[in-house]
C-alpha cells in the first residue's frame, strides 16, 4: 500500500472489526457507537481514533461530512444490530420496513453520503437464508439503489485462526468497476480451546488474578456442585437427574471441548464451563476465544464486558477480511 487506506467502523463496540484493519495498516477517521461502557474500552485501546459516543440515528448528514473533511474514504466497516430478521411471522412486512431494523437504514445512509469504495457489513449468519433468502436481496436491493454492486458469503471465524466456531454473513459492496473478493481459508487446522487457554493461570470461583480482565465469576455452591459432574466436552446430561436443571437453553451446562475450537461466544456465557476448572471463563479467556490480544482492556461491569466480547467481530477474521480489501484496492 503506498497511502493507508482510510475507514469508518459504524457501531464499533470495543473494536475487534476496527483492530483487525488496524493491524492491516488502514486509518481510522472515525468510529461511532452509543454504549457508553462500550466506548470507554474503545477509548482505552485506541486513543488516537476519532470516537463519537452519540447514537448514530442523531449523527446528521452534516456532522458525517464535517467528521470525514477531506478525507477519501476507501471503506465502511461495521455490524448493525437488526433484530427484526430474527422474529418468526413477520407476514407481510418486509426486513427493511422493519422499524426494529432502522439501524440498518442508518448503515445505507452512511455509505450514500460518504461514497467509500467499499463497504463491509457483518450480521448472523442466519440473515442469510432468512425468509427463504428474500431478507438478504432486500439488503442488496438497498445498496444497489445507491449505486454499488454487492455480494454475500458466510464466514467461519475458525478458518482465519479464531479458535472459535462463529459463522457471520459478510456483505462486501463496492462502487469500483472490478470483481468482489471474499477471504478463504487461511489455516490448516483450527486452533483448540486448550491451545489458546492454558497459557492463563488456574482459577477457583471468585479468584482474581492480576492479568487484566482475568477475574473468575463467585458461582454459588449449587452451580459448582452441578458443574463437578459435567466431563470435558460434556454436556447437562452428566448432571444427576435431581440436581439437573429442569429446562432452558441445551447449550448451556456443557463444558468446552479442550481438543476442538469454542462454540460460538455470546454476551452470556456464564452457565458454560472451563473445560478441566469448575467456573466458567473469565473476561480475558473468552477474549482469546474471538482472537483479542492479551494487552487488550476492556472496561465497565463484568457483564458488559462480556457482552463487549461478545457482540465482537474477531479481530483475526476481521484482519482477513481487510487483506481482501486491501487486494482489491489496488486494481482500483
Amino acid at each position: 500500500m503506498k497511502n493507508k487506506l482510510k475507514y469508518i467502523d459504524l457501531f464499533s463496540g470495543s473494536g475487534g472489526f476496527s483492530l483487525g484493519f488496524d493491524n492491516k495498516g488502514f486509518q481510522n477517521v472515525f468510529s461511532i457507537d452509543i454504549e457508553p461502557s462500550f466506548c470507554k474500552t474503545y477509548k482505552y485501546n485506541f486513543p488516537k481514533h476519532q470516537l463519537i459516543e452519540k447514537d448514530i440515528c442523531n449523527l446528521s448528514d452534516s456532522e458525517i461530512s464535517y467528521l470525514k473533511e477531506f478525507d477519501e474514504i476507501d471503506v465502511v466497516i461495521g455490524g448493525p444490530p437488526c433484530q427484526g430478521f430474527s422474529m418468526a411471522g413477520n407476514i407481510g412486512r418486509k426486513f427493511i420496513d422493519d422499524p426494529r431494523n432502522k439501524l440498518f437504514k442508518e448503515f445505507v445512509r452512511v455509505v450514500k453520503l460518504v461514497q467509500p469504495k467499499f463497504f463491509v457489513m457483518e450480521n448472523v449468519a442466519r440473515l442469510y437464508n432468512h425468509n427463504k433468502g428474500e431478507t438478504r436481496n432486500e439488503i442488496i436491493k438497498d445498496f444497489q439503489e445507491i449505486g454499488y454492486k454487492v455480494e454475500c458469503k458466510i464466514l467461519n471465524s475458525a478458518d482465519f485462526g479464531v479458535p472459535q466456531v462463529r459463522k457471520r454473513v459478510i456483505f462486501i459492496g463496492t462502487n469500483q468497476n472490478q470483481n468482489i473478493i471474499f477471504p478463504t481459508n487461511t489455516v490448516r487446522k483450527y486452533l483448540t480451546v486448550k491451545e489458546v487457554l492454558d497459557c492463563f493461570p488456574p482459577l477457583e470461583s471468585g479468584e482474581e488474578s492480576t492479568i487484566p480482565n482475568h477475574i473468575a465469576m463467585n458461582h454459588s455452591n449449587q452451580m459448582l456442585e452441578k458443574m463437578k459432574y459435567v466431563k470435558d466436552g460434556g454436556c447437562r446430561e452428566e448432571i444427576p437427574v435431581d440436581l439437573r436443571p429442569k429446562s432452558g437453553d441445551t447449550r448451556k451446562y456443557i463444558r468446552y471441548k479442550s481438543d476442538e475450537p469454542s462454540v460460538c461466544v455470546t454476551g452470556d456465557m456464564r452457565k458454560i464451563f472451563h473445560y478441566e476448572q469448575n467456573r466458567a471463563l473469565t473476561v480475558r479467556e473468552l477474549a482469546k476465544l474471538q482472537s483479542y490480544p492479551d494487552d487488550f482492556v476492556f472496561k465497565g461491569s463484568k457483564i458488559s464486558q462480556q457482552q463487549q466480547v461478545g457482540n465482537s467481530v474477531p479481530p483475526k477474521m476481521a484482519e482477513a477480511i481487510a487483506e481482501v480489501i486491501i487486494k482489491m484496492s489496488e486494481n482500483v
